[in-house]
């Protein structure tokens, strides 16, 4: 039994993506949405050994190399609820953990307590439990046709191979010849399951007599080794290691090949059991390769061209699985309504620049992509459902699907009672919910200084709320953000310190800014933190009066009275955080991670106290003095973001289309020199930066206002302004 339910969320929400400005429904568009889409199907005729092909719907994912299946990759079959957790470290029990107490901090003269500072070897357990499953591996059997042996092929023993996916149904199809002998693979994904659905056609598959034994072509099921012992475990999660069998066991529990379901094989891993079932309409003879190895291998059971298989996983024994057809129905009709039911960008039609092209693919190959990874009911870290590229944590780095599960009030909701909890009970503070940076469905939040003094995620619900409040402007939506509304901006106005020096409301010290880069003890008034403090707290004003409720006094008092934001005394610009030395423009120690002052005016509108004159020259002194080789994801569209505010449209455009910014054949993020692949961060950076230029924000003139007026002609259906 689990000791923490599956980590979900860093709660940072670092860029919010293209749908979280769409409204679910659109009209009959006068775009030829399916033209566009499929104009960017990838293809691929070699695997890329660092990133797959992929299907699936959000909470389940399978990455295929260039067969279709994981023949030579051990690319991951990841879920949104296949977790595990490891072993106790030694000497260790449940109560240290449920026990667990971290240091406590001054705050202004009271003390904190955080989740980080305790018992080094029960944060690190805490840290890296539970661990996401790799469910396991799927791939194709060559065998010599006279003794059965399983022979040695690799990918470069293959011929004329292509491999396509189809963006508007979902299907995969793969085809290559072996030994001149032609073979199509079909690899296809359920939408309200986890399972996938594989048709083999070959000459391959049929058996020169009835005996099973004399196929040529059979399928493996592997089941890998995985714990949270490492913090990047990419490009592949897990080990098939023979080192590792004696680590967990497989069970065989149905191999009959009689009724819906033929085969059912058991994987313990410490306490978490799972469930492979496998169906067909083809009879199936399945057998382990050995005794001690995990790896079965499926052979029709009579002599046939086509094998058709439905691989379904779950926590609990199935009775029932899904046929080929049915499986193939889902993913054509979910496909086709969120293409067809969801906001719209035509950047490639009329448009003469060339670059339209690439950032047209750059736009549909990321929308693909954050619906198979991020579009779940308990969002995952910053690698998707690829691979465990961060740790095991998960982040909800504004991933939202055309039914806005992942921005819905309902993710803030189930977290809110550990929020006050954190916020009331553990930490003292008189009112209010804390927000983890990252957590888990419990709420629970994971150990670290930094993830326990960042506070540049506290104000995101208030954004999500508004914008979904565009979309759905009614009391229902007024309603059921209520209760975090409030809560969000209690604590928010809790943590402001009222400085009698000054005769102003301080953030900090302690704290980290957005770039996690300063010391923590010295750090106060930062500069993005005080604008978005001021912007959050003002929408949390507004709710509250659309609601018909009386706006508590501490909220508009502490708004009204933060701090100025920081001008440097030398340059006259916005500077990280009031005090930090004059020359920081020039430290190395701050200018080498994300550049949040030119999200002052780009991912955040004019707020109070903005000077829109300082806030250019500070963007334009970050574009010539920033560590740019440095910056990853979400920074770039950040970068665009400002300067299409700042009516530098081309300046936008260069941003997003940096040479280190970088999507690679079937629209993979890369992560670049400091972050593992992909980062979906930047997908939703990108999604979201495209369509506040083309749709506009508020206050902003014209058609498509964060775009070059010469060479692009920018169509949209179904967005929102931003804001």
């Amino acid at each position: 039994m689990a000791i923490w339910s599956p980590r979900v969320s860093h709660l940072i929400l670092l860029l919010w993506p293209f749908l979280s400005l769409v409204h679910t429904k659109a009209t009959t568009p006068a775009i030829d949405r399916a033209a566009i889409v499929a104009r960017y199907a990838p293809t691929r005729n070699a695997s890329n050994p660092t990133t797959p092909m992929q299907i699936g719907n959000g909470n389940f994912a399978f990455g295929a190399d260039v067969t279709g299946l994981q023949t030579f990759l051990p690319f991951a079959i990841l879920s949104s609820w296949g977790w595990k957790n490891d072993t106790l470290p030694p000497n260790r029990t449940i109560e240290d953990v449920l026990n667990y107490k971290g240091a406590s901090w001054f705050n202004h003269g009271r003390l904190v307590q955080y989740d980080f500072g305790g018992d080094p070897e029960i944060e690190q357990w805490l840290t890296a439990n539970p661990n996401r499953v790799n469910l396991g591996s799927i791939g194709l059997v060559f065998r010599d046709a006279s003794s059965g042996a399983i022979r040695n092929v690799s990918e470069s023993d293959l011929s004329d191979i292509h491999q396509e996916l189809d963006l508007w149904t979902g299907i995969m199809s793969s085809s290559f010849s072996y030994e001149g002998v032609p073979v199509k693979v079909t690899t296809i994904s359920a939408q309200d399951t986890s399972a996938i659905s594989i048709t083999i056609a070959s000459p391959l598959l049929d058996s020169t007599t009835r005996n099973p034994s004399s196929t040529r072509l059979g399928v493996f099921l592997d089941f890998p080794w995985a714990d949270g012992s490492q913090k990047f475990r990419d490009p592949f999660v897990g080990s098939l290691s023979p080192a590792l069998f004696a680590n967990h066991t497989t069970t065989l529990l149905n191999k009959s090949g009689d009724g819906e379901i033929q085969a059912q094989i058991s994987h313990q891993m410490v306490d978490a059991i799972f469930y492979t079932s496998v169906g067909s309409d083809t009879q199936i003879h399945v057998t382990r390769d050995s005794p001690v190895a995990h790896r079965y291998t499926l052979l029709p059971s009579s002599s046939t061209n086509t094998l058709s298989l439905v691989v379904s996983f779950n926590t609990t024994e199935q009775g029932s699985i899904l046929s080929s057809s049915a499986v193939a129905q889902s993913s054509v009709d979910a496909w086709h309504d969120y293409w067809t039911n969801s906001g719209f960008i035509d950047l490639f039609t009329g448009s003469t620049d060339s670059r339209a092209d690439e950032l047209q693919r750059r736009i549909i190959l990321s929308r693909y992509l954050m619906r198979v990874n991020e579009a779940q009911d308990n969002p995952p870290q910053e690698s998707g459902l690829v691979n465990d590229g961060w740790s095991v944590v998960s982040a909800l780095y504004s991933t939202v699907n055309s039914t806005w599960k992942c921005r819905s009030s309902g993710v803030y909701g189930r977290f809110l009672e550990t929020s006050l909890i954190r916020a009331q009970v553990q930490q003292g503070w008189a009112s209010g919910a804390r927000w983890p940076k990252m957590t888990d469905p419990s709420g629970r939040s994971s150990p670290g200084e930094i993830n326990n003094l960042l506070i540049w995620e506290q104000p995101h619900p208030f954004v999500f709320a508004e914008y979904e409040y565009r979309a759905f402007p009614t009391e229902d939506t007024l309603t059921k953000w209520a209760d975090v509304i409030r809560e969000t901006a209690n604590w928010m106005s809790a943590f402001a310190w009222f400085n009698e020096s000054t005769d102003v409301y301080d953030l900090g010290p302690p704290m980290y800014v957005v770039a996690e880069d300063t010391s923590p003890n010295v750090t106060v008034n930062p500069a993005f933190e005080l604008a978005y403090w001021r912007f959050g707290l003002q929408l949390a004003e507004t709710w509250m009066q659309k609601l018909g409720e009386e706006v508590p006094a501490n909220w508009s008092t502490v708004k009204e009275n933060l701090a100025p934001l920081p001008v440097g005394e030398v340059d006259g610009l916005y500077a990280v955080y009031d005090g930090i030395e004059s020359n920081f423009w020039t430290d190395e120690a701050y200018i080498n991670d994300h550049p949040a002052l030119v999200g002052l005016y780009g991912w955040l509108p004019q707020t109070p106290g903005l000077n829109l004159t300082i806030a250019k020259l500070t963007a334009e002194k970050v574009w010539t003095t920033w560590n740019i080789s440095n910056c990853w994801g979400w920074d770039f569209p950040m970068l665009a973001m400002s300067a299409a505010r700042n009516n530098e449209t081309e300046k936008a455009i260069e941003w997003l289309l940096d040479p280190l910014f970088q999507f690679d054949d079937v629209g993979m993020p890369i992560g670049g020199v400091r972050v593992p692949t992909p980062y979906f961060p930047g997908s939703g950076a990108l999604l979201y930066a495209t369509a506040m230029m083309a749709q506009g924000w508020d206050g902003s003139e014209g058609i498509a206002p964060g775009f070059p007026k010469t060479g692009w002609n920018v169509r949209v259906e179904g967005l929102s302004t931003a804001m």
